[in-house]
């Protein structure tokens, strides 16, 4: 009777892990999520035109999605998406860069609805 109960026990604890498992797994299956940036975290560039790329996990609905530039006075600045290139990518340009730390500021719509926001920074040295 003592074996039955702890396979019981046993089995419900694997089974509850990999539901565990399985809904994590979904959860993040539907969120972008920052791959790579062009500059990358923390990357020191010089100015003062820096071209941005965000490239992400999964596709993106760019219509939908922003980047904005926040300078070292932290005035947010929003920035002119390109045309896609990639549905799971985002470029832009930020121009008559100041040497200074910025912060690239990106939210960007998932193909299933989910939003996700994210910050880069980086250092713009002189030309």
């Amino acid at each position: 009777m003592r074996t039955r109960r702890l396979v019981a026990i046993r089995s419900t604890v694997r089974i509850a892990a990999v539901l565990l498992l399985l809904g994590i797994a979904q959860i993040a299956a539907g969120h972008a999520i920052l791959k790579e940036a062009s500059p990358a975290a923390n990357a020191k560039v010089t100015g003062p035109d820096v071209n941005i790329r965000l490239k992400y996990n999964s596709r993106i609905d760019a219509a939908r999605s922003k980047v904005q530039l926040m300078t070292p006075d932290n005035d947010m600045v929003d920035l002119k998406l390109d045309p896609p290139s990639s549905p799971d990518t985002l470029t832009c340009r930020a121009t008559g860069l100041k040497p200074g730390e910025y912060k690239i500021a990106w939210q960007v719509l998932a193909s299933d609805g989910h939003i996700t926001r994210g910050l880069v920074p980086f250092t713009v040295t002189g030309p």
